[in-house]
């Protein structure tokens, strides 16, 4: 049996609240053009980027709070934990949950983004996106290392421009992109177009993994009028099976055989489904819809291309063998509210009964350090990488 001190945990996906300090860094011309944060009178805090406002600076970051207490609030720094926005505090909180490292999303700037794209002039927004991913880079997962994945954010607008940003950050020692599940929704081609295809060639040939996560599209599956939330909450891995179906049929993953795509905040359990429905439909229709997977069925294309990533998902690690056993990550989703901080190792403890020692530790940490080229060993000694090692660097 596993026991929950001995995992070593690998997060594929967690969340930053960026600081008021994100721009600070930057040169003297950026930090007056850089968005704004202000601490407004009513006590919420925002963003202000040209002429936009951007409320709600801690959107869902409910971690330490009472269930009771969750929602898409808080809208001010003071009324989250540190840990969200403070890179020590992370590091921190991270210990509390015995969690080794961590890949961070981005909040205010989108998911892929968006923000950026939306400047008046789009040169002072990719200089601003660059100075993002600097900042990332260097300053929040350099100041810990061995604790973070790094993650950029791509120059959407421009897939050469996104090209050639995946080359400058894969120097820097960054392997991972956030990218929309469903471009088309934002306004720009659809993710089979072959107007990807700077963008794709650069993340092959860098061994950069692209990161699809639920909400990238700044789309959601529409609720009808007065529709409880719970709705939209138990749908969104829905968004992630429209986006993996979309890669699968269409060229791009037999275009770049070698291209990787993960899942992220997606879920398992609908995957071994998936994979007999898009097998079943290339058997029966790819006669007269003219696709051609040679001697491999769908499913085993997915395999090879896809990882996917779950927070509490007993279904799926049930039905591992069916989904792959190499292509399963684990997640911990802070500080959001489908978090299971600080409770994760014990979450996993549970999840992981009867499951072989050996797949524990792919799921659990080897998986994500496989895939996004990460060495978790190169700075702490592999005996003080576990859930009880961290846990005794906390004294609270």
């Amino acid at each position: 049996m596993t026991r929950a001190e001995d995992l070593i945990l690998i997060s594929v996906d967690d969340h930053i609240v960026e600081p008021p300090t994100l721009f600070d860094n930057a040169s003297p011309r950026l930090r007056e053009l850089a968005p704004k944060f202000v601490h407004k009178d009513d006590g919420t805090d925002v963003w202000r980027y040209e002429d936009a406002e951007m409320p709600n600076v801690g959107l869902n970051a409910v971690a330490g709070k009472k269930p009771e207490e969750y929602g898409i609030e808080p809208t001010a720094l003071a009324d989250i934990r540190r840990g969200c926005w403070d890179v020590s505090e992370r590091v921190m909180d991270m210990n509390r949950n015995g969690v080794l490292a961590s890949m961070n999303f981005p909040s205010f700037v989108g998911f892929c983004g968006q923000l950026f794209s939306r400047s008046k002039d789009l040169s002072v927004g990719l200089d601003l996106l660059r100075a993002y991913n600097d900042w990332h880079i260097d300053e929040w997962c350099g100041s810990h290392p061995g604790r973070f994945i790094p993650l950029s954010v791509p120059a959407i607008w421009d897939p050469q421009l996104a090209a050639d940003e995946v080359r400058r950050v894969a120097k820097k020692g960054c392997h991972a992109v956030t990218f929309s599940e469903n471009p088309a929704k934002l306004g720009w081609p659809a993710i089979w177009d072959e107007a990807w295809d700077p963008f794709f060639r650069a993340c092959e040939e860098e061994g950069t993994v692209i990161c699809l996560h639920i909400g990238s599209s700044s789309t959601v599956l529409a609720l009808e009028p007065g529709a409880p939330i719970d709705i939209m909450i138990t749908l969104t891995p829905l968004n992630t099976m429209h986006a993996a179906t979309d890669l699968v049929w269409s060229p791009v993953l037999r275009k770049y055989p070698n291209l990787k795509f993960a899942l992220s905040e997606g879920g398992t359990g609908w995957i071994p489904y998936w994979m007999e429905r898009i097998d079943y439909t290339y058997q029966q229709h790819h006669f007269w819809t003219g696709q051609d997977f040679g001697d491999k069925l769908p499913s085993d294309v997915a395999r090879e291309h896809f990882s996917f990533c779950f927070i509490s998902d007993r279904n799926g690690i049930e039905d591992r063998y069916k989904i792959g056993v190499d292509s399963i990550t684990w997640e911990c989703d802070y500080p959001h509210s489908d978090s299971t901080w600080p409770n994760s190792p014990e979450s996993l403890e549970k999840q992981f009964d009867g499951v072989p020692a050996d797949e524990v530790e792919k799921m659990s940490w080897a998986n994500a350090a496989r895939i996004y080229n990460f060495d978790p060993f190169a700075h702490r000694a592999k005996e003080d990488c576990t859930v009880a090692a961290l846990r005794s660097l906390v004294t609270d």
